[in-house]
Parts: structure tokens; C-alpha cells; sequence
């Protein structure tokens, strides 16, 4: 098969529109992936991949030969080409394009994260990938937060977007999805600390925005207001590192319940 060089090819053309228009995205249904550990993941979840372009000189071959066993069409490009058509600064030697995961809903979930205005797709997907590593069933993107296939957001994630399920709802949508629950909020000025929470128990928990903290309607939402203690004169933490140390605190009174 003959290299692709050019930019303006049909094929090229619409992987690049996939990569930089939001709303072509959601209309395809679609999302491209760069790089081995990625697209190792997404095969590894049963993403469904449609189309990669692949570097002759540099691609992972015995990844190619996954993707071939999925009927995947391969297209060998040259390195200005896979460069036009990534969101890297340095192109990786593969990329796909993979349909818009779908993991399974969970019936009754009862570990629930919501971002509210969560604007940074870094933040995003590296909160993606905490909840997913700290065993939530399902995330909420309330109105205002950033799109979440970002390639960003996809490449901070790291996987996550084929293991857990996330929604984007409406404030009213997410309060029918909380009402049996605990609903708790991250707040500097809390009270009651994220280590004094019972954490067995079904909860939803809210992180707010980077720079504007909790909305609204977050706020009349949640029920619980924590905090994370704080030293040095410290008045805040990265809002994805605030979401870790919270989420992994319930993980580790679950693990220490299952362990009795």
C-alpha cells in the first residue's frame, strides 16, 4: 500500500476535523487515540476501533496486528502527516480512531463522582482516571465542564474512558440520580474533615470549578460540606489532587471493611 503524504486527503482530513472540532466529535460518535498504551487500552476494554494511521518507521507492529484482528483498515502515512493529525507536540508512531466508549451503566450505582464546571480537560481526564483507579461506578458532567474527549482529556485519562461510565446532565438530572444518597462537597471552610466521613455508605461526591469553586446549584445540592486539613498556610490544593485524596479515602475504608 502506498504511503499517504498529503495532507488533504479525504481520510486525513476527517481524523484532523475529529481532533480540533468538539462538535464533529459528538456528531460521529468518535475519538481518536494517540499512542500504544492508549489504544493497547481501549482494545483491552473492547473499544471498537474504525481507522489508524501508522507510521512504517515507527509504529508498534505486533499493536497493528491487534488492530488488524479487529478489522481495522490500517493506513501507513508518512511523518508530516501524523504530525498535521495529532494534538501532541511530537507524534507518537500510531493513532486511531476509535467509536465514543461506552462502558456499562451501573444498575444501581452507589459511588457517584460529579464535576461541576470543571473547565481544565487535564484536570478532567486525570480525575477520569482517579475515580476509575479508586473503584466509583459512575461519573456526572454537570453543565459548564469541559468536553470530556477532549484530546487532553483523553490522553490524561489514560484509559479510563473505556472503564468508567460517564453521563453529562442536567442539574435537575443529577438531583434524580442523588436522591437516595449522601451528597457531599469539597469546601476549604468545612468543618467536618473527608476523614471523618463514613465512607461505606452510598455517596455522591462534588468537586467544583479550578478557579470559581462550587456553583450554585451544587451547593443546594450537596447536603455535606468536607474539607481536607491543610499546613503551611496552604488555602487550597489542585482541585484533581483534592479529588484523589478524598476518593482514595473511601477506597481504603472499603478495602479495610472487606479485610475484617
Amino acid at each position: 500500500m502506498d504511503i499517504i503524504s498529503s495532507t488533504q486527503n479525504k481520510r486525513i482530513r476527517y481524523v484532523k476535523s475529529l481532533q480540533t472540532k468538539p462538535r464533529f466529535r459528538r456528531s460521529e460518535r468518535k475519538l481518536v487515540l494517540e499512542g500504544g498504551r492508549l489504544i493497547a487500552e481501549a482494545l483491552l476494554a473492547n473499544g471498537k476501533p474504525d481507522i489508524a494511521l501508522y507510521s512504517p518507521e515507527k509504529a508498534d507492529y505486533e499493536l497493528i496486528a491487534q488492530l488488524q484482528g479487529r478489522d481495522c483498515p490500517l493506513l501507513p502515512v508518512s511523518e508530516t502527516v501524523l504530525q498535521h493529525v495529532s494534538a501532541t507536540q511530537q507524534a507518537p508512531g500510531l493513532l486511531a480512531v476509535f467509536q465514543l466508549p461506552r462502558p456499562p451503566m451501573p444498575a444501581v450505582p452507589e459511588r457517584i463522582l460529579i464535576l461541576d464546571g470543571v473547565r481544565e480537560p487535564g484536570n478532567l481526564g486525570t480525575i477520569w482516571r482517579t475515580a476509575a483507579a479508586a473503584g466509583v461506578d459512575l461519573a456526572i458532567l454537570a453543565p459548564d465542564c469541559v468536553d470530556p474527549y477532549n484530546p487532553k482529556a483523553v490522553r490524561a485519562g489514560m484509559g479510563a474512558h473505556f472503564r468508567l461510565p460517564l453521563v453529562e446532565s442536567s442539574w435537575n438530572e443529577i438531583s434524580r440520580y442523588c436522591r437516595e444518597l449522601a451528597v457531599y462537597v469539597a469546601m476549604p471552610s468545612a468543618l467536618k474533615k473527608y476523614t471523618e466521613v463514613n465512607w461505606l455508605d452510598s455517596w455522591a461526591f462534588i468537586v467544583g470549578n479550578e478557579a470559581h469553586g462550587i456553583s450554585k446549584r451544587a451547593l443546594e445540592l450537596a447536603r455535606y460540606p468536607i474539607s481536607i486539613p491543610m499546613l503551611g498556610g496552604a488555602e487550597s490544593i489542585n482541585v484533581a489532587s483534592a479529588t484523589a485524596i478524598i476518593l482514595f479515602e473511601a477506597q481504603r475504608q472499603r478495602l479495610a471493611e472487606a479485610s475484617r
